[in-house]
């Protein structure tokens, strides 16, 4: 109540300068780069993608700076300098998000909160899941590409986009080429990357109809925490017969990795929850996790075979009591 003795809101001076302030930082986007900072710790803000192409490719060893929901932390937990630095935030043409006829184009500078509209619309099955992404303030800043393009076997988007066959395209200069996201993972902070070479875009499939989905997440706390286990399933069946199967996990490997014996268990076999029993039996074949603060290797191993049992169950109309961390 003291505070509003001070006038409303709108009379705070920031609030009255606010368009004036506005207009002389759109006026400052004129397409030119800005490099600013000394010589061994140089901040650069690319006037273009086409700009930041050319800086990336000539400076490989450059700190690429989107959301800097992870990157900030290597400065604030960790002290670690990180110039020269390339801030691609304000690059409109890395924002975009195009729904075709097959499938949906992400720029790979859409952040979690800009691309849930159309989770909500085309994606419905990852819904829940994507709103599971660490809080609103972090998703509001931290973008669909740099969870991919720094690799940790524990990001929350590469399993379920994985499952459902998604590619990533990559630019260096003026070359693009176009990978399956699943393959772009090598190993522990190795990916299929060449240097000078980016993250442009990820390209998701729309789901197939009569196809079934699901997105899992398995953490400590429900909310605004890391994945113990993550997994994103895309089961297809046709006359009682599976047909398919693409089961993607996080926090199993060193990377996000498929259930490749797993899916073979699989296909070809009746839907049935013997099928799906028999199948949950070969994930051992698929992963050997390790044990951390977050979870013990054997909690890992049974929680992934039990989430593709779960994943029978919902898609046979019988839902599972769901417990708080799941």
């Amino acid at each position: 109540m003291a505070a509003s003795r001070y006038g409303t809101p709108s009379a705070d001076l920031l609030m009255q300068e606010r368009d004036r302030v506005t207009a002389a930082l759109t006026a400052m986007q004129d397409g030119n780069r800005v490099v600013t900072g000394p010589e061994d710790n140089r901040a650069i803000l690319p006037g273009s993608v086409d700009d930041f192409a050319e800086v990336y490719a000539g400076m490989p060893d450059a700190t690429i700076v989107a959301g800097a929901t992870d990157v900030a932390l290597w400065v604030t937990k960790f002290l670690k300098l990180i110039g020269p630095a390339i801030f691609i935030g304000h690059l409109d043409r890395l924002k975009g998000i195009e729904v075709l006829d097959a499938d949906v184009r992400i720029g790979a500078g859409v952040s979690y909160s800009e691309f849930g509209p159309v989770v909500a619309e085309h994606f419905p099955h990852l819904a829940e899941y994507w709103n599971r992404i660490a809080g609103w303030q972090v998703r509001n800043m931290g973008t669909i590409g740099g969870n991919i393009a720094n690799g940790s076997p524990i990001g929350d988007t590469p399993p379920v986009l994985i499952a459902m066959g998604a590619e990533v395209v990559l630019r260096r200069g003026g070359a693009q080429r176009v990978l399956p996201l699943a393959d772009y993972f090598i190993d522990y902070g190795k990916q299929d990357r060449a240097p000078g070479e980016f993250v442009a875009e990820i390209r998701v499939p729309l789901p197939k109809p009569g196809d079934m989905y699901a997105a899992y997440k398995i953490s400590k706390r429900r909310d605004e925490d890391i994945s113990s286990v993550a997994a994103g399933f895309a089961v297809t069946v046709e006359g009682g017969v599976i047909t398919a199967a693409r089961l993607a996990f996080g926090g199993m490997a060193a990377t996000p990795k498929r259930a490749a014996r797993t899916e073979e268990a699989l296909i070809g076999q009746p839907w049935c929850e013997a099928t799906f029993d028999a199948a949950a039996d070969h994930m051992a074949q698929d992963f050997t996790p390790l044990t951390d603060w977050r979870a013990t290797s054997d909690y890992r191993a049974t929680a992934a075979a039990n989430l593709l049992r779960r994943f029978f169950h919902e898609h046979s109309g019988e839902t599972p009591v769901r417990l708080a961390v799941a």
